[in-house]
C-alpha cells in the first residue's frame, strides 16, 4: 500500500528516550526525545555551555486516502488539513486560544498512508503504523468499513487512535472501546437533518428514494433517512431504495429506474468519485428535472464540478463545514491559509481532519497542563467528553461513553452565478447538535423509530 512520510521541523531526532512514566510497556503515550550529547572535553577545558532541553516528538500516523476515486475530492483535502494544521501547531501559529506550541509540548511528525486497499489490506496498514513505523497515535479513515475494520485492533494494540470521519453510527452504539474515538459526528446527524430540511422547504413532497453504497455508511444512511421520513412524511410513499457496490463509478441502471419511478426526492449518501460520477450521469439524462436531489456528502464536490452541478440540488457537507461553517477567527483563519497554500477552498473532509487534530492538541494540552508530560491514559481521559471548538463550530464528545462526538448540522440548495464563475450554498439551515442526534444511551435507529423523542430543535 502507497505510503508516505512527512517530517515536519522539529529540535531533535533519534536518541529514543520516553518522557513518560512506564514507556510503551505500561501504555505511556511514548513521545520521544534525542538525550544530550555525553561531554568528552578534558577536564582543563573550560565547562561546556548547559545543552538546550530538546523538544518532545509526536509521531502521529495520519491515514486518508491518497490513491483512487476517493483521494481528489476527499482524502487529498484531508491530507493537506492534516499538514497545515500540524504544522501550525508545532509552530503555535494558530489562533487563540490554541497559539501554544505543540501537542502537550511536542511537535508534530506525520507518517501519512494511504486508505486505499482491501480491509485486509487497511487493518494490515495500521498494524504496520504501531509495530513498524512505532507512532505514538492515529488520526484516520474515510471509509466506514475501515474504521469498523480497525477499531478492534486499536484496542488490541491499545494504540490511541481517532476517526475524522467515517460516519456509520455502529462504531460505538454496538461496541465500547477504551481507546477509540470519533471528533466528527455520525450519519444518523445528516439523514435526520436531511428529512428536517425537506418538512421545511419542501413540505408537499409526497414520495421519495434512494441510492446509497451497499456497505455499513450506505445502509445507515438510507436507515436513518427512511425512517426520519416516515417520522416527519407518515403519508409519503418510499418508492425504491437502490444499494449499488462501492466505488461501482457507472448508474445507468439506477438512474433508470428513479427515471420511471419519478419520486419527488432522490437521496443519496454516495461520495468521493461515486458522488461525482452520479451526479454528471444523473445530471446528463435529467433527473434533476424530475426529482429533487438530496446529497448528505455534497459539498465536497462543489468546487470540482463547480458549473456542472444543477441548481436547486440539496447539498450537506456532514456538519458546519466548507462554505456552511461559520465565520470566527478560527475559521478565517483555516479558509485563508488552506487557499493560500493549496489554490481551493476546504471541503468538509478537510475540516473534519482539521477538527480531529485540533481535539488532539487540546486533549493533550489539557492532560499536560501543570502536571509535566503526559501519559496516553492522562490524554486518553482529556479526551473522554471533551468539548472544544474547532474550525467549523463546537465539538462535544458526548456519546458513547464520551468517545463519540456531536455537533450541529447545515443543508441548503447549489446555486451557480456563470458571470462569476462562483458555486454557492444558498437557502441554508442549521439544526442544533441535540436535534439531529440521539441521546446519550440510545441508539440512533430506536431514537428515530420512537419519532425523535426529545429532539431539541430550537
Amino acid at each position: 500500500m502507497p505510503s508516505k512520510h512527512l517530517s515536519l521541523p522539529r529540535v531533535a531526532r533519534g536518541g529514543i528516550k520516553s518522557l513518560f512514566a512506564g514507556a510503551a510497556l505500561i501504555g505511556a503515550l511514548g513521545f520521544t526525545v534525542a538525550p544530550a550529547a555525553a561531554q568528552s572535553a578534558p577536564a582543563a577545558a573550560p565547562a561546556a555551555a548547559p545543552t538546550p532541553a530538546a523538544t518532545p516528538t509526536l509521531k502521529l500516523g495520519v491515514v486518508t486516502f491518497l490513491s483512487g476515486p476517493a483521494a481528489g475530492p476527499f482524502g487529498i483535502p484531508a491530507r493537506n488539513a492534516a499538514e497545515l494544521v500540524a504544522e501550525a501547531i508545532n509552530k503555535g501559529t494558530l489562533p487563540a486560544p490554541y497559539n501554544t506550541k505543540g501537542f502537550g509540548g511536542a511537535e508534530a511528525d506525520l507518517a501519512i498512508v494511504d486508505e486505499a486497499g482491501s480491509t485486509t489490506e487497511v487493518v494490515q496498514s495500521f498494524r504496520n503504523l504501531v509495530q513498524r513505523q512505532n507512532v505514538n497515535a492515529v488520526v484516520g479513515y474515510i471509509s466506514s468499513g475501515s474504521c469498523l475494520a480497525v477499531a478492534p485492533v486499536a484496542e488490541e494494540l491499545k494504540m490511541l487512535t481517532v476517526f475524522f470521519d467515517c460516519g456509520t453510527p455502529r462504531i460505538f452504539e454496538d461496541a465500547k472501546y477504551n481507546y477509540v474515538f470519533r471528533t466528527s459526528a455520525t450519519s444518523t446527524m445528516d439523514n435526520v437533518a436531511a428529512a428536517r430540511y425537506l418538512k421545511a422547504k419542501f413540505p408537499n413532497d409526497k414520495s421519495y428514494a434512494g441510492i446509497n453504497q451497499n456497505y455499513a455508511w450506505g445502509q445507515d444512511s438510507w436507515r436513518d433517512f427512511d425512517g426520519s421520513m416516515k417520522v416527519l412524511f407518515p403519508k409519503d410513499k418510499d418508492v425504491v431504495s437502490e444499494f449499488p457496490k462501492l466505488f461501482a463509478g457507472t448508474y445507468d441502471a439506477e438512474i433508470s429506474t428513479l427515471l420511471v419511478d419519478h419520486p419527488d426526492v432522490v437521496h443519496s449518501s454516495l461520495w468521493g468519485g461515486d458522488l461525482e460520477s452520479f451526479t454528471l450521469q444523473a445530471s446528463a439524462r435529467g433527473l434533476e428535472k424530475r426529482s429533487r436531489m438530496v446529497l448528505t456528502t455534497g459539498e465536497t464536490m462543489m468546487f470540482r464540478l463547480r458549473g456542472k452541478i444543477p441548481d436547486g440540488v440539496v447539498l450537506g457537507a456532514r456538519g458546519p463545514y466548507g462554505v456552511l461553517a461559520h465565520k470566527d477567527a478560527l475559521n478565517d483563519w483555516f479558509r485563508k491559509n488552506f487557499q493560500d497554500r493549496y489554490g481551493t477552498p476546504p471541503v468538509y473532509s478537510a475540516y473534519q481532519m482539521a477538527q480531529a487534530i485540533l481535539g488532539l492538541k487540546v486533549a493533550a494540552d489539557k492532560a499536560a497542563a501543570g502536571k509535566g508530560a503526559p501519559t496516553i491514559d492522562a490524554v486518553r481521559a482529556a479526551l473522554t467528553g471533551l468539548k472544544y471548538d474547532s474550525f467549523g463550530g463546537h465539538v462535544d464528545m458526548a456519546l458513547g461513553d464520551g468517545h463519540q462526538a456531536v455537533t450541529e448540522m447545515a443543508y441548503g440548495e447549489f446555486k451557480f452565478d456563470k458571470k462569476t464563475d462562483t458555486p454557492e450554498i444558498v437557502n441554508v439551515a442549521y439544526y442544533p447538535e441535540w436535534c439531529v442526534n440521539p441521546p446519550p444511551g440510545v441508539k440512533s435507529a430506536d431514537w428515530i423509530a420512537s419519532g425523535m423523542k426529545g429532539a431539541k430543535c430550537n
